[in-house]
């Protein structure tokens, strides 16, 4: 069983910058990928990130530009650098790996999700 955990949550103003941590065991085998997802309060949960072992990266087209991430092979643990926060950002945000990942954008394809952590914008 993979337990991930993120942190670093928390309410910032418009502008502003906060920096998402998830803690993803299992992360060196081929193939394996991360991502981040959100879920705004009524809406469904979309997908932001995602990073492979191989290095690469992607990214949904309203955060290009804004957000970041990055791992720590040796912390086992994958970053998400956000900067310039909108209110539209507001959002719970999950990691989740995959160790086979066939499709970043189907949240069905993940088998291990964390908890979720808050992240607000305000205005």
């Amino acid at each position: 069983q993979v337990h991930l955990v993120e942190s670093g949550g928390g309410s910032v103003q418009a502008g502003g910058s906060l920096r998402l941590s998830c803690t993803a065991p299992r992360f060196t085998s081929n193939g394996c990928a991360v991502s981040w997802y959100r879920q705004a309060a009524g809406k469904q949960r979309e997908w932001v990130s995602s990073i492979y072992t191989n290095g690469i990266l992607s990214y949904e087209d309203s955060v290009k530009g804004r957000f970041a991430i990055s791992k720590d092979k040796r912390k086992d643990t994958v970053y998400l650098q956000m900067n310039s926060l909108k209110p539209e950002d507001t959002a719970m945000y999950y990691c989740a790996l995959e160790e086979t990942l066939i499709n970043p954008h189907s949240p069905q394809d993940y088998t291990y999700w964390g908890q979720g952590i808050q992240v607000t914008v305000s205005s």
